[in-house]
């Protein structure tokens, strides 16, 4: 099993484009958020938690947290808390009855990975998840881990 220092060192390699860079901060976050919403308005009926309608999004996130665990202790509190976060956004959302919440997150998707998508023909470099799907899991842990630096965390 690769270490999170291998995972992040070779994802980042075909992310070396300051443009690329920038537009990664901007739409691994919405498209983590958008499959977040996706799956939180997959009610599940037979059970709740913290007063939250149970739903597969909170399903997900527990073995998505157990993930990160395994990779790295300090990246996985991150990442719990930015799902954590997802989760409180959806419900805002959901309850706002601005727009269901899937077309929403469906908005959000389709246009975050347009974005990638244009941020990957700039750096010349395909997207590494068409190396290994498990990099989709790496792209947000990418940009937690320059948090992680910036704040003197070590991960």
């Amino acid at each position: 099993m690769k270490t999170i220092y291998q995972w992040l060192s070779e994802y980042g390699e075909s992310h070396q484009n300051t443009t690329n860079k920038t537009v990664h901060w901007i739409c691994v976050p919405l498209i983590f958020f958008s499959i977040v919403g996706f799956f939180f308005s997959i009610k599940l009926s037979f059970f709740s938690i913290l007063g939250l309608e149970g739903n597969v999004a909170l399903l997900l996130l527990a073995l998505t947290t157990i993930y990160y665990f395994v990779l790295s202790k300090a990246l996985s509190i991150g990442m719990f808390i930015f799902s954590f976060t997802c989760i409180l956004l959806c419900t805002i959302i959901e309850s706002s009855g601005i727009a269901p919440l899937w077309q929403f997150c469906l908005t959000i998707f389709i246009l975050a990975w347009i974005g990638q998508f244009w941020g990957h023909k700039i750096e010349g470099k395909k997207p590494s998840f068409f190396k290994d799907l498990q990099y989709l899991m790496i792209g947000p842990a990418w940009l937690l881990s320059f948090i992680y630096q910036r704040l003197g965390i070590q991960y």
